[in-house]
């Protein structure tokens, strides 16, 4: 299995390091022709939405992945990476993927000085290490969509289908949990799925 991290902006690097410790193959994704090698599934980091938009575009990378994440491919999201999922942005009229059915506020918690640390509740999960740096909050998602996580009755993950996002920073550690959700509860059905067909 190979686990592709988006690598244009943002803390990639912390990604890989996670999937790494769990034993799996990753690669980066930094220009279009890196979108021709296997993966598996894909990881959209934090950093800045709007600068990893803009790149996306200018590197001719945007209209392949959104494809191939509407048609399944797995993706999990962190804080920029949810922005970039996000089928609506309150503050902000530009859509990006737009293949989450989610409302989204960026930098709802305020800015870098009002970034906190918690262990939360994360599904099935107890204590899971969770960053908050100028984080976005999900204001809205469809009943399709899974909360998986939430912090003083706010969203802060949130499932729907191939697509894990949170708002939050799991990566920032040595805690593999979240990543292993990911891929046992996602990435693995969509391999077996894709081998059925």
């Amino acid at each position: 299995m190979i686990i592709a991290v988006l690598a244009v902006q943002g803390d990639f690097a912390e990604h890989e390091n996670i999937f790494r410790l769990l034993g799996y193959q990753t690669v980066q994704l930094r220009q279009k022709s890196d979108l021709f090698q296997q993966f598996d599934a894909l990881v959209l980091p934090g950093g800045e939405s709007t600068v990893q938009g803009k790149l996306l575009r200018d590197l001719d990378m945007f209209e392949e992945l959104r494809s191939r994440i509407g048609s399944g491919l797995p993706v999990m999201a962190t804080c920029a990476g949810t922005i970039l999922l996000a089928k609506q942005l309150l503050d902000d009229p530009t859509i990006h993927f737009g293949t989450m059915n989610i409302a989204v506020r960026r930098n709802a918690y305020g800015r870098q000085l009002s970034s906190f640390h918690i262990d939360g509740e994360f599904g099935d999960l107890n204590d899971v290490p969770m960053s908050f740096i100028r984080a976005p909050q999900i204001e809205f998602c469809s009943p399709d969509t899974e909360v998986l996580s939430e912090y003083q009755g706010r969203i802060t993950a949130v499932r729907q289908k191939n697509q894990l996002a949170m708002t939050f920073h799991p990566e920032l550690g040595t805690d593999v949990r979240i990543a292993e959700y990911f891929i046992r509860d996602i990435v693995v059905p969509a391999m077996s799925q894709t081998e059925k067909r």
